[in-house]
């Protein structure tokens, strides 16, 4: 049974998550019933992270089991043409091994957050990016962050739902950098918790536009205490965008 190896890119403003779930449509489901359309065979699409309703990914990557060979470009182009009218692309297509899993085989994930600080809304990008239209200081946001680089217990910053084991987690890197307009954020990790990524980009907005400072943001994270974190930034402005192995 040959082991299939998909780099996946999507909007995932129509889904509700990457997992199937029963109050809507997946991304996960939407490359289900695409394999299906192509071989006939129902097959679990197996993700290397399970993004929430409303999250991006420039570089998801899952895999998938069919009972015989297929040839790599088939498969990409069948799924690109099975999986219309939704916002989602096969990027590419490779054959692995039996011991590759895309969830439990990657050694690091990497995330971005968009922020746009401009006065005028978004026109173009409105439903991917977070619009913030008051000023909001970068550089104090980056220095900010490198308190919460490295091993924490990060329950201050998860969701209540969260369902790991444990709240320790270690972030490798949390960069903060103005672009123009932008101000993206940028993380990477073996694992996240629930929203990790998001209720601290929320509390780094706070030290930005100067309602918390770096001493703030500390303290809420040695609180351990979920009613501790800033608002928790919109799914919209996240991206899934790359997953290393």
């Amino acid at each position: 049974m040959p082991r299939y190896k998909l780099t996946i890119e999507y909007d995932g403003g129509p889904f509700v998550g990457w997992q199937r779930q029963n109050n809507g449509y997946s991304v996960q489901q939407a490359l289900e019933d695409a394999v299906f359309l192509m071989s006939g065979e129902r097959v679990v699409v197996h993700g290397a992270g399970r993004t929430d309703a409303g999250v991006h990914a420039r570089g998801q990557v899952a895999h998938i089991d069919l009972t015989r060979d297929w040839p790599l470009h088939k498969i990409h182009g069948a799924l690109n043409q099975h999986v219309k009218p939704h916002p989602v692309c096969v990027l590419n297509v490779e054959q692995v091994g039996l011991d590759f899993e895309a969830r439990f085989s990657a050694v690091r994930r990497h995330y971005l957050y968009i922020i746009d600080n401009r006065r005028a809304p978004p026109a173009l990008d409105r439903d991917r990016v977070w619009h913030v239209s008051r000023d909001i200081d970068a550089e104090a946001m980056h220095e900010a962050a490198q308190l919460l680089v490295g091993r924490h217990d990060f329950t201050t910053f998860r969701a209540a739902e969260c369902q790991a084991n444990s709240p320790v987690r270690t972030l490798d890197v949390l960069d903060v950098k103005r672009k123009g307009d932008h101000v993206e954020v940028q993380t990477n990790a073996l694992s996240y918790l629930h929203n990790q990524v998001r209720s601290l980009v929320g509390s780094l907005e706070h030290v930005g536009s100067g309602r918390w400072t770096a001493v703030d943001l500390r303290a809420a994270l040695q609180a351990k205490d979920r009613a501790r974190c800033g608002v928790v930034a919109p799914a919209r402005g996240l991206y899934l965008m790359q997953v290393d192995y």
